[in-house]
């Protein structure tokens, strides 16, 4: 991410003749950071094996992550419309984020950065084959895999939403971040008795499983 910023003219600021060190930096613009990616997902239907693109995006502060939208055949119209969507005023994903990562995929069209810079977003581009600059994005997408997707056979659409939206719920309530210290995207306000017994709750036919503690 320190090289991003530099390629787009991000310098650290300077106290007393000081800099600021590269490796505290870029975490002062982490809330001003989205990423984005697609992944396919292969589904079986009555008419034969179906190719879907999903898009979703990553919020690098918090580690929250929208899956915004699925097509058999995602163009570059259908992209524009996700940029207006992302960048709406009032609800869009985008409206507290001034920068945005994504690849260089022919459906980022210019007219999709066009859109996005005309919200205020900055859209950055990492060089080709390097998706080491586009991090965060690239491990969701090994973990939603890893822990879900190259576990099943999808029979239709359908099926699939209802596992992205499973994983995702476990992803945001259930399991661990490194990143954030071993806490969850989204915290759990009930209070835990200490001795309290350990229970075990299941997502997807035992395929996800979390542990917990019985709540007060």
């Amino acid at each position: 991410m320190a090289n991003i910023l530099k390629e787009h003219g991000v310098e650290p600021a300077t106290e007393l003749g000081r800099r600021t060190p590269w490796s505290t930096f870029p975490k002062a613009y982490r809330e001003s950071i989205a990423a984005a990616d697609f992944f396919i997902v292969e589904v079986w239907t009555v008419r034969g094996l179906i190719r879907y693109s999903v898009f979703f995006v990553f919020d690098i502060s918090s580690r929250r992550v929208e899956v915004v939208r699925m097509s058999r055949a995602p163009n570059g119209q259908w992209n524009e419309q996700i940029a207006r969507s992302l960048t709406d005023p009032f609800d869009g994903l985008l409206w507290v984020h001034g920068y945005f990562i994504h690849d260089r995929d022919p459906l980022f069209a210019a007219s999709f950065d066009a859109i996005l810079r005309s919200a205020g977003v900055d859209p950055i581009k990492p060089p080709s084959r390097s998706p080491n600059l586009n991090a965060y994005a690239e491990r969701f997408v090994r973990s939603m895999k890893s822990e879900c997707l190259d576990r099943m056979i999808f029979l239709g659409k359908q099926h699939l939403r209802h596992a992205i939206d499973e994983y995702m719920a476990h992803y945001h309530e259930e399991r661990s971040h490194q990143g954030l210290g071993d806490e969850r995207p989204v915290r759990s306000s009930s209070l835990v008795r200490a001795k309290a017994s350990v229970q075990r709750s299941t997502r997807l036919g035992g395929m996800l499983n979390h542990y917990h503690r019985t709540v007060a």
